[in-house]
């Protein structure tokens, strides 16, 4: 299920603040949506990841607005530690302006990723 973002690294309780507050273009390497973008965090030999990004691009192309961008885990060292990322696949929930709204560990169902959106648009 897709929680709500707590800012914490999940480690030892400290705050994670991503480069500005929000993600934009420099991190994710790609336009983020007008509405809302579903990042995905994975790795190459990552099986859940493959159904992952299955499940986020259909959701993508269901709901106008929003963009769906996978992020290699192990070419983006820097951005996986700063957001605390701990496994592949993970996911998150990015408003329109580029904060997380809603974050999640493990293949995620398409059922609790459209209701994620919902938080961000």
């Amino acid at each position: 299920m897709l929680g709500q973002e707590d800012g914490r690294d999940g480690r030892d309780g400290r705050p994670v603040e991503p480069p500005g507050d929000r993600l934009g273009v420099a991190e994710l390497g790609a336009e983020p949506g007008e509405r809302a973008t579903l990042v995905q965090f994975s790795s190459a030999f990552c099986q859940p990841c493959r159904a992952t990004r299955r499940i986020l691009a259909e959701v993508a192309a269901m709901v106008e607005g929003v963009a769906h961008i996978e992020i290699d885990a192990e070419e983006r060292l820097d951005l996986v530690r700063t957001l605390g990322i701990e496994k592949t696949p993970t996911v998150l929930v990015l408003d329109a302006a580029g904060r997380i709204v809603r974050r999640a560990a493990g293949m995620p169902r398409k059922v609790d990723v459209i209701a994620a959106l919902g938080a961000a648009v």
